[in-house]
């Protein structure tokens, strides 16, 4: 490593701060005198140098020299971060050379598509993270490491159930319709991206503990070796493994975590409520006497735990690594839980002097989980809260002895005479209590490679691998018949999803140099299955009085198959020039079963460049500078996902038994085609890509800039088409084109650094723009987001993608606000003049989609004691507030319900004043558009690793670390709602994030 070169006066200065840091020593005192240096002969500066057994010491001087007072006999610990520590016996004059540690070795390569490369040799954007065991914060999922972590890649928890996945997009979304999702890689095994029923989480099978590191791909020279289905960008994750020759290490992680919600809506009490009853008129006598907070009967808090322990080591030539974990995750939602047991085998064993090498991996998952209907939260605003939770009167039997509203019933049983009205809002805690929804998932995964290094011609290696996932769920549905939803009858259904996929690929490798030319040629192929079956829920209630079934549906007409392949091949090729000039380019061609005939094949070319100026000649006196990296890299990527099986041609479906056809007295199931699209087409992405990396100081001072542009071509979308065209009336199209570009910003400093102190300091930025530059939707050039609704009415749809602004904009009316900034209700800006307000005036207003995203994460080591915070921030996202759109109907008639129920609001929409009584839809209003920025500290550690408890026979036993982290402690926004983190925009019964508070321990023995 090279060094700085510093004034003498500067090096008198580190010499007096040396002196102020020597410790004292015991028995026969010497003077130690030495110096250090790295392996290439260059000092180092500020070496750590302590007598072993004591506390004090001293540090290497701005040559690398160092002098201590030592007992004659003792022991000197030499050490430096990112080098292997050294003990020596004390003595006059001292020289030692520091080798850089195995894991900084290893930070140094990187994992990429079909191989390893070098951090100094790559030339596409690609960032490698390897989890912070000090900062990393609760991490119940492998996606919670990722959030805030990495420049341009957006993480968004799908809220706070327990084992909750989450939303993730590599610079914004590519594409309309089809899938945003990025390509999962587990090592070496491409997972199918599409999530089982009844499984939480698409990376549940993954323990957090068990991960090494992750690999981000986000330019396309870097993402094309994956073709057709890394448009998206690529995930990729690699699980720890031992070490050849290593002795058997156990490591054990637990935990305990405490819940509870950190923020509650801001709704009516019991007195507020009627005092707003009687000013608009009505009497106080048609509410009740409690005052309930729904919310509070509701969430909990509660207690969940994790542990885990692995054994990692090496039997001579054959590394090996087992795990085991198991997780109780409570929700604070009352009757959510999840229970999760990973595992996990990895055998690395060598062969004919390292010539044969395999890597097996094996994985095993089974969980369980408790769902709780969410709709329980927007429950919870709208229920009155004049009411109590329960009644005692025996009336209230038939919904289980808790308040509703109740009719008249029509099921002509003398037991029950009385039942829930559909049209009234319902108990909250009826409803999460009444409905016993439970699911299983078990899933294995395995994959097996083998690399042989020709003997003789070692510069060429053949690599083949061969893996493969199946997965299974089954969830059951039970309603009780007390129910709300399913009052008298109740309701028992069941629904299962089974999924396999296999994997092989087989590609050979030629590494040569050529004096000062470098090459690196691979080509490969694969081929890759993936199967899915299984059955949409089905059913029955029962009449109680005489058995039978009601409103039965049947297994048979409920299951489904599919399947798809992808056939593909696929080269890549790496030139280096003096070290300095470096050249890569990659082609891939896939075929799809998901196309038809003529439009199957999808080629992928991309190229790189790349120049590392901090190896020029007439940098070489710049030995404060480590890399100096130019980069320029382009290419084309494809996208495939989300797109159905067989939808290219008439796939014909049987009916269910509402649509039998008679034929004399007996009737007989149907078959009709679902619509097709024969002209289907990948969705292309084109990638333009430049960026800089930099390291200085000894890496002390590291940054990373990137800028791109993306251009999406063919996109999907959902079209409106006319009557008669096709077999429904809207149908799957490659209707346009879309741009992102973007500015990507990270660095990485330690300010300070001294032997008992270091401050690590960690950011990125990433700002993102996106705008649709083409769409041919029939005579329209724009689509509608179906996935998404405005608050009541039907079928109000709300966003809506048009060309030239950004995806997914909401298309809202223009609010008209008074002299004092007041919105007054049902009055927009006529912006088509046509004297009357319809939908030729609503407008695009905003986007869900942040501007800039940010991570910050802040590490202060002090001896043995450890803290740190991470924070995060989005700015620019904007969110539909539609509690509050839902409660904008503050009058008697928006209130009073029919059978003498009543609807609680939003204080905010008492003091908003509007009633919901206007001829165009208040809710629609961009009003209710909510600049949603906020900055979020994800979680704050304090930790203290604590030596060996126990010496047996020269060894250390049960070293480890204690910590305390409190997760997701602050949100400072300006948003009103529960929280501003709303991946869709939409901001509608969310599951609380909680506030959680964990105590936790890893021992090492």
């Amino acid at each position: 490593m090279k060094q700085v070169r510093f004034s003498n006066a500067m090096r008198a200065a580190a010499l007096t701060g040396g002196l102020f840091l020597t410790a004292s020593a015991f028995g026969q005192q010497v003077v130690v005198k030495g110096h250090v240096k790295d392996a290439t002969g260059e000092p180092i500066i500020g070496a750590t140098i302590r007598v072993d057994g004591t506390d004090g010491g001293t540090i290497t001087d701005i040559d690398g020299n160092f002098s201590i007072n030592a007992d004659a006999k003792s022991t000197l610990k030499i050490s430096y971060i990112g080098y292997e520590t050294v003990s020596v016996a004390a003595g006059q004059n001292i020289n030692v050379i520091l080798k850089e540690d195995a894991a900084t070795k290893l930070d140094d390569v990187v994992v990429i598509g079909y191989g390893r490369a070098k951090k100094t040799d790559l030339t596409g954007s690609i960032t490698a993270l390897k989890p912070d065991e000090l900062s990393k914060g609760i991490t119940n999922n492998a996606s919670d490491m990722l959030v805030g972590k990495v420049a341009g890649v957006d993480v968004q928890t799908t809220g706070g159930m327990p084992g909750a996945g989450a939303q993730i997009r590599i610079r914004g979304g590519a594409s309309l319709s089809a899938s945003n999702d990025p390509l999962y890689v587990i090592d070496g095994l491409v997972i199918d991206n599409n999530t089982a029923t009844g499984m939480s989480n698409i990376l549940a099978n993954i323990n957090p503990n068990d991960i090494e590191n992750f690999t981000v791909l986000k330019s396309a020279s870097a993402t094309a070796i994956y073709g057709s289905r890394a448009s998206n960008g690529v995930v990729i994750i690699t699980t720890k493994k031992g070490r050849s020759g290593q002795k058997p290490t156990f490591t054990y992680n637990g935990d305990f975590t405490i819940s509870t919600a950190l923020k509650k809506y801001d709704v009516l009490s019991g007195d507020e409520y009627r005092n707003l009853i009687e000013s608009l008129g009505m009497s106080r006598d048609l509410l009740g006497t409690a005052n309930t907070d729904w919310q509070d009967e509701i969430l909990r808090t509660t207690l969940s735990t994790n542990h885990s322990i692995s054994m990692q080591g090496g039997l001579k030539n054959m590394p090996y690594r087992v795990s085991a974990g198991y997780n109780i995750g409570n929700g604070i939602l009352k009757t959510s839980w999840m229970r999760r047991f990973n595992s996990s085998v990895n055998i690395a064993p060598t062969f004919l002097n390292n010539h044969l090498n395999f890597n097996i991996t094996a994985k095993y998952m089974y969980e369980k989980d408790r769902y709780a209907d969410t709709g329980a939260v927007g429950a919870a605003i709208a229920m009155d809260p004049t009411r109590p939770v329960r009644m005692s009167d025996p009336e209230y039997s038939v919904v289980g002895g808790y308040y509703q509203t109740l009719v008249n019933a029509s099921y002509n049983d003398p037991n029950w005479t009385k039942t829930s009205y559909s049209q009234t809002p319902q108990n909250p805690l009826a409803m999460l209590n009444n409905k016993y929804c439970l699911a299983n998932a078990n899933d294995f995964s395995g994959n097996a490679e083998v690399d042989y290094k020709i003997h003789g011609f070692e510069d060429l290696r053949l690599h083949a691998s061969i893996g493969a996932q199946y997965t299974e769920t089954e969830q059951t549905n039970d309603i009780r018949r007390t129910s709300y939803s399913n009052n008298y009858y109740g309701y028992k259904g069941l629904m299962a999803y089974y999924k396999y996929n296999v994997v092989g690929s087989a590609y050979a490798q030629y590494m040569h140099e050529f004096g000062n030319h470098g090459v690196d040629i691979m080509a490969g192929a694969e081929q890759a299955h993936y199967h899915r079956s299984g059955f949409n829920e089905y059913g029955k209630g029962t009449n109680p009085l005489t058995g039978e079934a009601f409103d039965e549906s049947f297994r048979s007409e409920k299951e489904w198959a599919t399947h798809n392949s992808l056939v593909s091949y696929f080269g890549r090729l790496n030139y280096n020039f003096l070290d300095r000039y470096l050249i890569t380019a990659t082609f891939r061609a896939d075929g799809s079963s998901r196309f038809a005939k003529g439009k199957k094949w999808g080629y992928f070319p991309s190229a790189a460049v790349a120049w590392k100026i901090s190896s020029e000649p007439f940098m070489k006196n710049a030995t404060w500078l480590n890399d100096l990296k130019l980069r320029f890299d382009w290419g084309k990527t494809g996208q495939q996902n989300g797109i159905d099986d067989f939808v290219y041609a008439p796939v014909y479906v049987t009916s269910d038994q509402f649509a039998q056809y008679p034929f004399g007295n007996d009737y007989y199931y149907t078959m009709r085609p679902n619509k097709y699209n024969s002209d289907l087409t990948w969705e292309k992405t084109e990638t333009w890509n430049v960026g800089l990396d930099f390291a200085a100081l000894n890496n002390r001072f590291t940054f990373t800039l990137d800028g791109y542009i993306r251009n999406t071509k063919d996109l999907l979308a959902s079209v409106t088409t006319n009557a008669g065209v096709t077999l429904g009336d809207e149908l799957l199209q490659n209707v346009g084109s879309l741009r992102n570009y973007g500015l990507e910003l990270s660095f990485d400093v330690k300010p300070v650094v001294t032997k008992d102190f270091t401050w690590d300091l960690t950011y990125n930025v990433g700002w993102n723009k996106n705008k649709i530059t083409s769409l041919r939707a029939g005579d329209s050039d724009w689509v509608w987001v179906n996935s998404t609704k405005a608050a009541r009415g039907n079928n109000n749809r709300l966003q809506r993608n048009k060309v030239g602004y950004p995806i997914n904009s909401f298309f809202v009316y223009q609010q008209v606000y008074d002299e004092n900034g007041k919105p007054i209700e049902g009055v927009y800006v006529d912006r088509d003049g046509n004297g009357s307000i319809d939908d030729g005036d609503r407008y695009y207003y905003k986007s869900p989609a942040p501007d800039v995203i940010m991570g910050l994460t802040s590490k202060f080591l002090y001896k043995r004691w450890d803290l740190s915070f991470s924070l995060r921030a989005s700015l620019g996202n904007y969110v539909y507030f539609h509690n509050l759109a839902n409660s904008a109907i503050v009058c008697e008639q928006g209130l009073k319900k029919q059978a003498g129920a009543f609807e609680n609001v939003l204080s905010d929409a008492v003091s908003l004043g509007f009633t919901g009584q206007t001829n165009a839809m208040n809710s629609i209003s961009d009003y209710f558009i909510r600049n949603a920025s906020f900055l979020k500290c994800s979680n704050i550690t304090l930790g203290y690793s604590f030596p060996a408890l126990l010496k047996y026979a020269g060894e250390d036993y049960f070293s480890g670390r204690v910590y305390f982290t409190v997760q997701n402690p602050f949100i400072i926004t300006k948003y009103k709602g529960l929280d501003p983190e709303v991946a869709n925009g939409v901001d509608t019964d969310p599951y609380p994030r909680p506030i959680s508070f964990q105590l936790g321990v890893n021992f090492n023995f």
